[in-house]
């Protein structure tokens, strides 16, 4: 029987200055330490670079990168261990996305346009803010 993949969200602090040499090497390195723990990557991209509050392996700079990837839970012990010991990855949070969220999410990571559902609310349906209270209006 084969073992559900959940739906990570990984963010990794890259070394900016390994990143600024070679914008691919270090992204496929990580890439490739998920795949090697058992993933299938969805998305992976730059988040953004910023000067971090407190250095970090010596580092004033980092790159964010986020990605997304299914990934059996046995294999997040292996990926763990192996971003420790990654010399360009300065930080690791991985984040198992809730099932009903993983599809919008994914989405938005990959830039695919949604549209909202049409709501039709009635008075009824629409909660009473802050103590105000709906009062029903009729024609005498």
């Amino acid at each position: 029987m084969a073992e559900k993949k959940a739906v990570y969200e990984g963010l990794f602090i890259l070394d900016a200055n390994r990143l600024a040499r070679d914008r691919e090497k270090l992204p496929g390195e990580v890439n490739g330490l998920i795949e090697a723990a058992g993933g299938e990557i969805e998305v992976s991209r730059l988040w953004e670079e910023r000067r971090l509050a407190y250095p970090i392996k010596g580092q004033r700079k980092g790159a964010y990168w986020i990605t997304y990837f299914h990934l059996p839970a046995q294999g997040m012990v292996e990926l763990t261990r192996s971003c420790e010991l990654q010399e360009g990855v300065l930080r690791q949070l991985f984040v198992r996305l809730p099932d009903s969220l993983v599809q919008p999410i994914l989405d938005h990571a990959k830039g695919v346009a949604t549209e909202p559902e049409p709501e039709s609310e009635t008075a009824a349906d629409v909660p009473a803010a802050a103590g105000v209270v709906a009062e029903e209006v009729t024609a005498s």
